[in-house]
């Protein structure tokens, strides 16, 4: 929270801090005929495919400012609505930003959470066109609406996945898990003590992953500069296992997936150890990585073998095999959708 200099958002108003937030923004998109100011922003795709995706952060649920900046909460409110439209295989090209405030929250706090939003939508060229505001008492409640465009043949979905297509993903998992395990820790280490800095030395990684999150725009322009159009893609926000599930079933396939080609960073590893976690767990079922899966067929392998920061970690195969993953001593356990659910009891 913003300390120092606090203006009430009662002084300003509605309208007014909906003015004073958006005043600088600059369009980026042609598509964009008019963003904030009416009470519609306008926008013509002249024939494009439209991906609409909507995401709605609670505060207590889907993030703590105990151990939150807001600039960074901004940053990521807006990265994890791109990784969606990214997921795909479109563009992210406007997004709205509507907020819920409790009296807690001053002027200063939002012109922090905004400057986040504003900085990924610089890095990722998307335009702010919209919103609203409105009163909480429940503390600060986030919903982003993106707007993406795609051609026509490029749109790629989840149920396009055909047996012997290889499983791919980008970068590596779990480490966000493992920087929430980390703050989490720590929240409760000091819980109540005032003007104390934990050591996060040597630990940066993990922080970075689950307070920072960067939508894989790069991946896409790999894929589509190597010529490769998956049959099926998400991004990994719930964990590995659930999205691999989400995938195998709306496309009626099974798979394969080898616990020794998981990608993990040595960062996560030493933190699995240092809270007596099973590693490869946390790499299935940790959630909020926003990396790409995949699927491609098998005529790809060498090309996809060759894209930076993409490892194939297994095959899809016929629906009645099921979901499986290969443990590193060559057992088969059964694939379960063990990560993030938020309407779990």
């Amino acid at each position: 929270m913003h300390e120092g200099k606090r203006t009430e958002i009662s002084t300003l108003g509605e309208f007014g801090l909906i003015k004073h937030l958006t005043r600088d923004i600059q369009l980026q998109n042609p598509e964009t005929k008019y963003g904030v100011g009416d009470d519609a922003a306008v926008m013509d795709f002249a024939g494009k495919q439209v991906l609409v995706t909507t995401d709605l952060l609670m505060e207590g649920v889907h993030f703590d400012l105990v151990y939150t900046p807001l600039r960074h909460l901004g940053y990521k409110s807006a990265m994890v609505n791109f990784s969606d439209i990214y997921a795909m295989n479109g563009t992210p090209k406007q997004i709205t930003v509507s907020l819920a405030i409790s009296k807690r929250f001053c002027v200063e706090d939002l012109e922090d959470f905004y400057a986040g939003v504003k900085l990924a939508c610089q890095l990722h060229h998307v335009d702010i066109v919209g919103g609203d505001t409105t009163s909480s008492v429940t503390g600060m409640t986030i919903s982003i609406t993106c707007i993406g465009v795609a051609d026509k043949d490029k749109v790629v979905y989840r149920n396009g996945a055909h047996e012997t297509d290889l499983i791919c993903v980008s970068g590596d998992l779990g480490a966000a898990y493992m920087g929430l395990q980390l703050l989490e820790r720590e929240k409760a280490v000091f819980q109540g003590e005032k003007e104390v800095q934990p050591d996060f030395a040597g630990k940066e990684y993990l922080l970075e992953r689950i307070l920072k999150p960067e939508a894989r725009r790069d991946i896409i322009e790999r894929l589509a500069e190597a010529g490769i159009k998956p049959t099926a893609m998400m991004d990994i926000s719930d964990g590995l296992s659930s999205e691999l599930m989400h995938i195998c079933s709306q496309s009626h396939a099974g798979c394969r997936v080898y616990e020794e080609r998981i990608p993990i960073d040595y960062q996560t590893a030493v933190m699995a150890e240092e809270l007596n976690m099973n590693l490869s767990t946390c790499a299935l079922n940790g959630g909020e990585d926003y990396e790409l899966l995949f699927t491609v067929p098998l005529t790809a392998h060498e090309t996809v073998s060759q894209i930076k920061d993409v490892k194939i970690i297994g095959h899809i195969t016929k629906p009645e095999l099921g979901c499986a993953l290969i443990t590193r001593d060559g057992n088969e356990l059964e694939l379960k959708a063990q990560g993030w659910n938020p309407l779990k009891g």
